[in-house]
């Protein structure tokens, strides 16, 4: 594992160095990039090289609209993804290209929560990723299924994976709750724009297993 920070960013760089290998880029909550990696190993996925950016500021930088908090004593969402992205794409990924001297063989953007609906959204905004995972994406996002239904791509998906445990449409919080309905949306409306796409259904709530369930949906991606 390679540590580089950029501007503040912690990138973790994992895998074969000087290889064009595909790279994939993971945003992350906290320090979960060596578990992440690790249990994609444990599925054999196919060679890859991962690249997971912590220090993130989460509710800002990875929301593309103000929306109001979801609770009364969280912060709100400040809607800041379109600049996390112009840095992300014009200051991280050229840097983790020269820590490894090599050139990967295509981008891939990768993310939990909240992160899994940034993966979605870079989609609509770059041409730089060709491949996307979206794992309990947070599609509950206040008026994200009107925007996707009423933008084109950048440049259409290679593919795209979708998932969520099978209780996070039974949350309390009823924006929460609309998460299921609004994610088998979108599901149906990229199988019908005839974009490789699958949605699973885990066992469990939103705080179950995220690394395994992100490493599922890097491997889906890999074997496309």
């Amino acid at each position: 594992m390679t540590t580089l920070d950029i501007e503040g960013k912690k990138v973790s760089v994992f895998g074969s160095e000087n290889a064009s290998l595909p790279l994939v880029i993971l945003n992350t909550y906290g320090n979960e990039d060596e578990e992440v990696w690790n249990e994609c190993q444990k599925l054999n996925c196919p060679p890859f090289c991962l690249a997971a950016i912590s220090n993130l500021d989460w509710n800002n930088e990875l929301s593309p609209w103000k929306s109001p908090a979801l609770y009364k004593n969280d912060g709100e969402f400040s809607g800041g993804a379109d600049v996390y992205l112009s840095f992300l794409t014009n200051k991280i990924i050229p840097a983790i290209c020269d820590s490894t001297g090599s050139k990967p063989s295509y981008l891939a953007l990768a993310g939990y929560s909240l992160a899994g609906l940034f993966a979605l959204y870079a989609a609509y905004k770059t041409d730089i990723f060709e491949r996307f995972v979206s794992a309990s994406g947070s599609m509950w996002f206040p008026s994200f299924e009107e925007y996707v239904k009423s933008h084109n791509f950048i440049k259409k998906p290679d593919c795209i994976y979708l998932s969520l445990g099978n209780t996070e449409a039974k949350a309390k919080n009823k924006v929460l709750a609309t998460v299921q309905e609004h994610t088998e949306s979108i599901f149906e409306l990229y199988k019908s724009l005839k974009i490789p796409v699958i949605f699973e259904l885990n066992k469990g709530n939103h705080f179950t297993e995220a690394a395994i369930r992100t490493a599922k949906g890097i491997k889906w991606i890999l074997e496309q």
